[in-house]
């Protein structure tokens, strides 16, 4: 069987920004469907029983279905312009690891089912809210209001699953499901720069700080650029652009930690003679202490109204998601740092749907060593040797996870090479 670098090699040109370097892998999207086919073809391959579930979670079943079972993966889609290994890496390296385990026999004195996921949406990017897979699993987000949910083409999420086999009237929590899962395990590529000065490949997940979403709609009048008088506009854009450039400040001035971010922006109707009648931005916040974040967003927001009324328009303000600060698992991470001793424990900022399983089911996650620091771009890396080491690491918790003895050598496992 394949290893990770070949796994991934597999996918490498899927979903390539026709635009520019990186990824364009948007959830429920027919990339990301091919992404999903191949990896259903990659488990039949190795003689696991698959299925896609009411939600769009993808299930790999190495063992016969049953409860307590250990389950390992992660997510296929991207941001936009992403790199090739947030997501992909945690899945790639799922196959890997299960190829390990059936070559050396772990698999037949197995005391748990093992099981392989893949959760859909996990980034957002296509209807807004992160990890949405793993959010209607759990009931983190009501099925009726994820239905409703809206693309940039104008395409309703309950539209969008149809089309993708599922059917709207499933959609939700699935208690049943969530009952099976006895541990859930998530490998991931780091995203920052917590492994880059030392010598370990593979570090252990403590938390994952709070972070929310907000959607800032300003809307004004339309007009002619060229005929209307600079003191007769009421120019959303005006409003909005000042929001922006003041949010840096006002994080800092809140706490030095706190991080703030405008990703997108719409301007509507977008012409270039035509003063906007409308502008959007969307806000991201985050502070491991969600009351930190809460006053963020609250200083921002008395700061829109402010530049709104002073420009002359309006703006209204509505949240999209929030996840509160997770701490994982305490007694699964006990076992995990039992075979990992020299793995160091870190928080992460970003999100990742073992954050929103961690509060239903025992969750942990691995990060793999990111020698740049930087994610959700084209500059995401990992060095091959990271990737093989992340792979052993994997293998080294499910064997544990399993009750199977393994062959690898704790505290060794996740050493640079």
């Amino acid at each position: 069987m394949s290893d990770v670098v070949s796994l991934l090699a597999q996918i490498e040109d899927t979903g390539r920004d026709t635009r520019g370097p990186g990824y364009q892998r948007a959830g429920f999207s027919n990339t990301e469907r091919e992404l999903r086919d191949w990896f259903l073809a990659e488990a039949a391959r190795r003689g696991l029983d698959t299925e896609v579930d009411d939600n769009g979670i993808t299930w790999a079943w190495a063992t016969a279905p049953g409860d307590n079972a250990v389950v390992t993966g992660s997510h296929l889609d991207s941001v936009p312009g992403g790199g090739a290994f947030d997501g992909p890496l945690g899945v790639a390296s799922a196959l890997a690891a299960f190829d390990e385990l059936k070559t050396s026999g772990a698999l037949e004195r197995a005391k748990r089912p093992l099981a392989l996921a893949v959760f859909p949406e996990e980034e957002g990017s296509r209807f807004g809210v992160a990890c949405l897979g793993s959010r209607l699993i759990t009931g983190a987000i009501e099925a009726d209001r994820a239905l409703g949910l809206i693309d940039a083409n104008g395409d309703t999420f309950a539209d969008v699953a149809r089309g993708y086999g599922l059917d709207p009237n499933r959609i939700g929590t699935d208690k049943t499901r969530l009952a099976q899962v006895g541990s859930f395990i998530e490998l991931h590529v780091e995203q920052g720069i917590g492994l880059i000065n030392t010598d370990q490949a593979v570090a252990i997940g403590s938390s994952i700080i709070g972070h929310g979403r907000w959607h800032f709609a300003f809307s004004g009048q339309g007009n002619h650029a060229g005929t209307t008088p600079m003191s007769h506009r009421a120019d959303p854009v005006v409003a909005a652009s000042r929001v922006i450039g003041d949010i840096p400040t006002l994080a800092a001035a809140t706490d030095a930690s706190a991080v703030a971010t405008v990703g997108r922006t719409l301007v509507h109707p977008g012409g270039t003679n035509v003063i906007a009648s409308g502008m959007s931005f969307w806000l991201d916040i985050r502070h491991a202490d969600d009351a930190v974040v809460k006053q963020v967003f609250e200083a921002i927001s008395r700061r829109a109204r402010e530049h709104a009324e002073g420009a002359g328009v309006e703006v209204s303000i509505s949240q999209e998601s929030y996840s509160p600060t997770t701490y994982f698992t305490a007694e699964l991470n006990s076992r995990l740092t039992s075979v990992l001793p020299n793995a160091p424990l870190l928080p992460s900022g970003a999100g990742h749907d073992a954050g929103i399983l961690a509060p239903h089911v025992p969750s942990a996650m691995l990060y793999v060593r990111n020698p740049t620091g930087v994610s959700h771009a084209p500059e995401e890396a990992c060095e091959v040797d990271d990737q093989r080491a992340g792979v052993s690491a994997l293998v080294t918790v499910l064997e544990g996870e399993l009750g199977v003895s393994g062959s690898g050598a704790a505290g060794t496992v996740g050493a640079a090479s």
